[in-house]
């Protein structure tokens, strides 16, 4: 295991296009970190700047407190899940995992321990003869992640490994994921779109944002004091409510309004839309001062929603409050 560090890591292609900017982290040893954004903010070029498969075009990428910008992949000692699991489809699960420790000579005992101990780990045991063909989606993701395990690196990394899978996959393999990083403490960064995720996995996240990093913190004081209006609606679903008020944008997350009498209003919402999810039920419309100003309610399943104008209420411990200009946090 190892710590990393980015200092000021760019990355720059032809013509001037800059697509990382200056991203700075030091990542613990030990720590699972979750780079979150967008689907082109950078966050998997990042990542792979640090696997060595992209080069840094300014600053230092550290692994275990040694620079490895000019160091090939198989030199820096980590390993790597992509979003497609990538297994020999003619080999068998045992032989997948153990491609890799063949390849730089390990002796067949070690490789044999080291298969046998991670596919206990991911409960592979009686799959080891089986064809990637003969697994479930979630079978084969966990090969993957066998095949990096048994490599026992300093750093596992993580681009997108759950999105091709079911959502009901996506849930058992996020507890598995968070497992496995409690058995093994190997320092992690996992890269995903997804903010279930993100919220779920990481012990810090990195928020991206057009090559740029927006917040970095852990998952639940990001959630409840975020740096940015872009963070304020990227997290949380439905995101924040966003809502104009001379020079200043004031946000309210949508658990956080309540249906009240029209005399204790502070918003009324003209409903366009009623979802109904069981335990809670989302309504969706629009400020009777403005059709443009969305705005989202999160109540208790059980609540009486009227059609047309429903009264909202909010207490001022939950407002948060954004520069309209920059979009940044403003502490009061």
């Amino acid at each position: 295991m190892a710590a990393v560090a980015l200092k000021k890591v760019s990355k720059s292609y032809t013509a001037g296009v800059q697509v990382i900017h200056e991203v700075s982290m030091d990542i613990a040893d030990g720590e699972f970190i979750v780079i979150l954004g967008p689907s082109g903010c950078g966050k998997s070029t990042l990542l792979r700047m640090v696997a060595g498969l992209e080069r840094v075009s300014a600053g230092e990428v550290a692994i275990g407190g040694r620079v490895v910008n000019d160091l090939e992949p198989k030199d820096r000692d980590i390993a790597m899940v992509f979003q497609n699991y990538a297994l020999y489809p003619h080999m068998s699960v045992y032989d997948n995992m153990a491609y890799g420790l063949r390849i730089k000579g390990l002796s067949r005992d070690e490789i044999d321990t080291r298969v046998k101990r991670a596919a206990q780990t991911l409960e592979l045991e009686k799959f080891l003869d089986r064809k990637p063909r003969a697994l479930s989606g979630g079978q084969r993701q966990r090969v993957a992640m066998g095949r990096a395990i048994v490599r026992e690196p300093q750093v596992f990394l993580f681009d997108e490994p759950l999105s091709n899978l079911d959502a009901k996959l996506r849930v058992q393999m996020r507890g598995e994921l968070a497992a496995l990083h409690k058995r093994l403490g190997t320092t992690s960064l996992y890269v995903t779109h997804d903010q279930v995720e993100a919220m779920t996995l990481a012990q810090r996240m990195m928020v991206m944002n057009g090559g740029r990093v927006e917040q970095i913190g852990a998952p639940l004081g990001i959630y409840a004091r975020p740096a940015s209006t872009f963070v304020a609606g990227f997290i949380g679903s439905p995101p924040m409510n966003l809502i104009p008020r001379d020079g200043r944008t004031l946000g309210i997350r949508p658990e956080h309004l309540e249906v009240c009498s029209d005399a204790e209003a502070m918003m009324r919402l003209e409903v366009d839309l009623i979802e109904p999810l069981g335990a809670d039920t989302v309504v969706y419309g629009h400020t009777e001062r403005d059709a443009a100003v969305r705005v989202a309610a999160r109540l208790p399943g059980t609540a009486s929603i009227p059609q047309g104008r429903l009264p909202l209420r909010y207490a001022p411990a939950h407002v948060h409050w954004f520069d309209a200009a920059s979009g940044q946090r403003i502490e009061l």
